[in-house]
Formats: structure tokens, sequence, C-alpha cells
């Protein structure tokens, strides 16, 4: 049995096997979409070679015959790989009102109404439906919702973790564009106007000293901490694997190092946090 373990997301169109895709690829899966079945040997066979070991293939199933049979090219890969079918359904009034919002076409609707189609997918992948490992019904599923599904049947020993970054800058060399949450930290006391602190960064113990000494530093980090706290799990709720917390002071060498530091640590034992740091104007003098 090959080592490399495949999910083959399949189901009805306007289901939502995009954002499962996207689900899978924040969960470390290799993704793969739209594959014609006639290239699927061909494809495994390369991953093997690869450093994949999570792989999620999502088949052209409606191509015509001369893309290869989606259910044979399954099986195949079935018989000798550690490989499982994920279905995803949903409700005819969904799918319908999905498709008139987003103004896509159907796969089936060149002639006939959407509800036509609807059918006509049904019955077509009926087979696959009926063979599938897990199926989930995405009618009433937000995209957090669903991934937190897939990632309950498909990684049950790793929970969806948000992987936060805290970006320490300076305001004179302008702001992060990528940030989502920003926080400015002058009003703390700046050391840059004491010598010899001005020479050194919010990494060394002096400038930590000097900024605990400012009353307002505590309180601060309290309230921000508390709302960070808050705001989490609902981000991930919603799906949200990546959060970026901009701090800020002046030139971002001093408070702003020292502050996101401190906010590091209090999130450090978190098992739903993946954390990680980024001091972007440490090094630069003005």
């Amino acid at each position: 049995m090959s080592a490399l373990r495949i999910v083959f997301v399949t189901g009805l169109s306007g289901a939502g096997l995009s954002q499962a895709i996207k689900s899978f690829e924040d969960l470390g899966f290799y993704c793969i979409e739209h594959l014609p079945p006639v290239v699927l040997d061909a494809a495994v066979a390369a991953l093997e070679e690869s450093a994949a070991r999570d792989v999620a293939i999502a088949l052209d199933v409606r191509s015509d015959s001369r893309l290869g049979d989606a259910g044979a090219a399954i099986d195949r890969i079935i018989r000798t790989h550690d490989a499982k079918v994920l279905f995803l359904d949903a409700a005819d009034e969904l799918l319908v009102r999905r498709f008139s919002q987003t103004r896509r076409r159907h796969p089936f609707a060149q002639t006939g109404s959407v509800r036509e189609a609807i059918e006509a997918d049904r019955r077509l992948l009926a087979p696959l439906r009926e063979r599938a490992d897990i199926v989930i019904d995405t009618t009433s599923l937000t995209q957090g919702a669903l991934k937190e599904r897939i990632a309950t049947a498909f990684c049950p020993d790793g929970p969806v973790r948000l992987a936060v970054t805290f970006v320490s800058f300076g305001f004179k060399f302008g702001v992060p564009t990528d940030l989502d949450l920003l926080f400015d930290v002058r009003f703390l006391r700046n050391p840059n106007y004491e010598e010899p602190l001005a020479g050194q960064t919010g990494e060394d113990a002096a400038v930590g000293a000097f900024i605990e000494d400012d009353p307002s530093l505590e309180p601060f980090l309290a309230k921000v901490a508390d709302l960070l706290d808050y705001l989490m799990p609902r981000y991930l709720a919603e799906g949200k694997t990546q959060l970026t917390v901009g701090i800020g002071c002046t030139g971002g060498r001093h408070r702003s190092v020292y502050v996101a530091r401190r906010l590091m640590q209090r999130f450090a034992d978190d098992t739903r946090l993946s954390l990680a740091f980024e001091a972007r104007d440490l090094a630069r003098v003005a």
C-alpha cells in the first residue's frame, strides 16, 4: 500500500466543491481540481515521487468518454492506495438559488431549466454518491462549518489551527498592507529618547524594562489580549486560517517589537493557534 493518502472530492455542481478544495489546502493537502480521469493514474504516479503525502483530487466527473470514466479511475486507485471518496450534496432549492445568485451556468443547463440540470447531475453522480465513504450535506453549512466537518473526517488527530502572525513595524516606513488588525503603541514612553537605549531594540532587556515601567503597558496588553481571545475562535468558526496582527510604533525598533513579543507570550500555550513573529523594521535606521 502506498504511503500516499488520497481524498477524491466529488459532488453536485453548486454544493461547494471549490470551498472544499480550499479547506483541504488549508489543512495541508496538495490539491488538484478538474483532473480528467484518463490522466489520474499518471498524476498519482507523479505524486508518489514527490514530497506530497496528503492529496485531495477533484476529478472532472462530467468529462465525455474520451477523457475517461471517473468511477473506474477511482476504483483502480483505491485498490492500491489509502483513498477515500467525499461526496458533497445539497438541497435542490439551495442549488437553484446559488446558480441564480452567482449567474453561473450549470454544466447541464445547455437546454432546459436549472432544476432539470440539477436532476441530470444527480442521475449522473448517483453511483459516486452510493459508493462515497463520507457524504456531507452543505445546505445549512457555512464555509467555516464545512471546513470543520472536513477536518473532523480527514484530520482527526490535528484540529484546524489559526496561523497568527504578530508583525512589529514603524509608521514612518508605512503600514503593512496585509494586516487584519492594527494596534498603535506610540502612546507608550519612547526608549529612543533615552541613552543608551536608542541604539538597542525591543529584544534587549534594558529596553523591555524601560517599557515595562510605563503604567499604561499592562492594562493595554490585558485589553488587547482579551479582544484577541474573543475574536480568534470566531475567525476560526468562519473558516479563517490566517490572522496578521500589526503592532506599530514610530520607528518599529523598540515599543512595537517588545509589545508584539509580549502578546505572543500571552497565547504561547493556546493549542488553537500557530504563532509567528515578524519584526519588519528592526534593522532599519531612520
